[in-house]
């Protein structure tokens, strides 16, 4: 029972959500904990340190080929014979030059050099390497890609020649990015938030500081650019976001043990409006990884948490705090282990519009779930108030907090069986269920056969007393006297008897009237 004292939750100190500078916005993990501003601003401060240590030895190596190139041609002219004891030149430079140019080249994220005339050519066709996609999917991105496009033009209608310049910048903007391929996955996200960022700027300027109009155009834009370039930024091949998601998937099935009561979550899902919340959360994680927008990826994460929300309401019968909300969230991840959970975070993380997870509760609500994320990566048994040899034996599969060696704490908390799984805790309730009926069953079976008995019991009885009242009184049969015979004393009539008859007046005689 010590350990029932020392049980403690899970709590993440809200400031512990915000970016590290300061800033007042929210951080996130992928950024170590900056928000996407000051990751950018430090992203491209390192970047220009490194470029221009690069090209600072590029000099250095530059000086020192002419410096090797002058003394060799020095040395030829007056000692022939010695030509041979110069060592060899450096590597050429132009070689090493020609490698920093086309790197720079390739790095280039600024959004002129995709309005810029050569981005337009029309891409080069590839042959398609690896498995082709199902035809069933090809198709149905296809009409999903039609429909965004039609939703988006009729949208700049509305705009005039704003929406005119704005459709012919995204086009643009696809067509260069359709020639990057070969960049890295922090480089398509620097293009693509460059290009927020431009596309803000230019629609701030046009609608003159008006927020509320920019974020709707900007909405529409990302929907736009994002459902077509899904498949080529979505969990590329130069990351390792497929490797962590069969890790993180691993992870949470390997945590299939764990209990509510464990997390200190404060749910009971024997109440029916909780058991339909937790549900619907559940369902939303997992309809994330088939959204193709950053925006409803979040749409569905703060769907998630406001079930959450809801469902520990219900629960406490008041409204939840931050405290509670953590440890449910984790909860809803480990009971659904959605699917490339890391690709869709990092997906959100790199494409999305910045001004989306700085603030506001999409950013709150993603955040809580990287730092959901992070906690599983990170469980260990302290974090669950269980022993070291307990937890290996849980991860190991040797054993179960459901089994005999369940801890006193867990006991007392209600954990069992039915507390492993909703679904053992549904079908144990139904067993349940089928005992009471079973038992009523035999007490309503019972009382039908004492029922019976007692019929039969009261049909003796009442024969017997029947019987008894005829043998004590016999049945005597008097016939009447034959015809024949006069009648000397007839039977007296009802009223004879009544003397006061005398009195009363004659009956009535009918009397005929007409014929």
């Amino acid at each position: 029972m010590s350990q029932r004292a020392e049980r403690r939750g899970i709590h993440v100190d809200q400031s512990e959500l915000l970016c590290k500078k300061g800033c007042g916005y929210y951080g996130n993990a992928a950024w170590q904990g900056l928000c996407s501003k000051c990751w950018r601003e430090e992203y491209q401060r390192a970047r220009q340190k490194q470029i221009q240590e690069d090209w600072a030895l590029a000099e250095k190596l530059q000086r020192e080929e002419e410096e090797a190139a002058y003394a060799s041609s020095q040395g030829g002219q007056s000692q022939p014979s010695a030509a041979s004891q110069v060592p060899p030149p450096l590597a050429p430079f132009s070689k090493f030059e020609e490698k920093k140019t086309n790197e720079k080249t390739r790095k280039v994220t600024t959004v002129k050099k995709f309005f810029s005339p050569s981005s337009r050519t029309a891409p080069k066709k590839e042959p398609h390497e690896g498995k082709a996609p199902s035809p069933s999917i090809s198709r149905q991105s296809s009409l999903e890609t039609d429909r965004v496009s039609r939703d988006f033009v009729d949208f700049l209608k509305n705009l005039q020649k704003p929406g005119r310049e704005i459709h012919k910048q995204c086009r643009a903007f696809i067509e260069g990015m359709s020639n990057k391929k070969d960049l890295s996955a922090d480089e398509l996200s620097e293009c693509v938030q460059d290009f927020y960022q431009n596309m803000s700027d230019r629609l701030m300027a046009h609608f003159k500081g008006s927020s509320e109009r920019v974020e709707r155009v900007m909405d529409q834009v990302e929907q736009y650019i994002m459902t077509r370039l899904y498949k080529n930024v979505f969990c590329p091949e130069t990351t390792d976001d497929e490797k962590k998601d069969l890790a993180t998937q691993n992870r949470i099935r390997a945590l299939h043990w764990v209990t509510i009561q464990m997390l200190c979550v404060p749910l009971d899902e024997e109440i029916p409006e909780v058991s339909d919340s937790v549900v619907k959360a559940i369902t939303d994680v997992i309809e994330m990884d088939s959204r193709r927008v950053p925006r409803d990826k979040l749409a569905c994460i703060t769907s998630c948490s406001k079930h959450i929300f809801n469902a520990i309401r219900v629960t406490k019968s008041e409204p939840a705090s931050a405290d509670d909300f953590l440890p449910a969230l984790i909860y809803i991840v480990l009971k659904a282990n959605p699917p490339r959970l890391q690709s869709n975070i990092q997906y959100i993380t790199r494409f999305c519009n910045p001004s989306r997870l700085m603030t506001g509760e999409d950013g709150y609500y993603f955040t809580n779930l990287c730092c959901a994320v992070a906690f599983i990566e990170k469980l260990d048994a302290q974090s669950l108030n269980l022993s070291a040899e307990d937890f290996e034996r849980y991860m190991s599969g040797q054993g179960s907090p459901s089994g005999a060696g369940m801890e006193a704490d867990q006991m007392w908390a209600g954990s069992g069986p039915a507390a492993a799984s909703p679904a053992v805790a549904q079908a144990q309730r139904q067993l349940e269920a089928l005992t009471a009926l079973t038992q009523r069953q035999e007490q309503v079976l019972s009382g039908v056969c004492e029922l019976q008995a007692e019929l039969q019991q009261w049909e003796l009885s009442v024969m017997r007393q029947v019987k008894g009242i005829l043998d004590r009184y016999p049945l005597e049969l008097r016939h009447p006297p034959p015809d024949s015979a006069p009648i000397t004393d007839p039977a007296p009539t009802i009223d004879s008897a009544n003397t006061d008859d005398d009195r009363l007046p004659p009956p009535l005689t009918p009397q005929l009237f007409a014929k």
